[in-house]
């Protein structure tokens, strides 16, 4: 069975930088670092107007890449409520961008996502940071949001290829 490419867009919500991501996986497994980057919101902005640059910014991203599926970090429970229900609106519009794309959503728990890049669930920033930059080929990272960014899509794909019987084998002889 040939693999298909796949390209997923990673966001790292938030309402003062919200990081993207894409990565596309190809032919024998290769991932491809497409674009990345942060979009930087004025903290001094009404919270609708920030809302609605998120949702232009990803829009125009979409439209220029064509993802076929995005990935989210899912929220984690914070001290700060207020900051939890302000991300909760930005999660909102880049859910609802993606929905009205017919893309796929897909969120991973941080915990997840350090697991699936790094093979550690506890992973430092840099750690994570150094490890997208390696498995991408990359010789530096935009933004510490894109890092995070592309870290989910590249999680996304790690959760989506599928186990070949031989892989299945050599996995369970370990």
């Amino acid at each position: 069975m040939a693999d298909s490419k796949v390209r997923v867009l990673g966001v790292d919500p938030g309402t003062q930088f919200t990081g993207y991501g894409i990565v596309e996986k190809g032919t024998g497994g290769s991932l491809v670092h497409v674009c990345d980057g942060r979009i930087r919101l004025s903290p001094a902005a009404p919270l609708p107007e920030r809302l609605c640059e998120i949702s232009r910014r990803l829009s125009a991203l979409i439209a220029e890449f064509g993802p076929s599926v995005m990935a989210v970090e899912s929220l984690f429970f914070a001290k700060n409520v207020k900051s939890v229900i302000t991300l909760s609106h930005a999660r909102g519009v880049i859910l609802l961008e993606a929905a009205n794309r017919g893309m796929g959503v897909h969120e991973y728990a941080p915990t997840s996502i350090k697991q699936a890049v790094t093979g550690y669930g506890a992973a430092t920033k840099d750690q994570m940071q150094k490890m997208v930059m390696m498995l991408l080929g990359q010789k530096s990272v935009s933004e510490t949001d894109a890092a995070d960014a592309l870290a989910i899509a590249i999680c996304h794909i790690n959760h989506s290829t599928p186990v070949s019987a031989a892989q299945q084998g050599a996995r369970s002889a370990r």
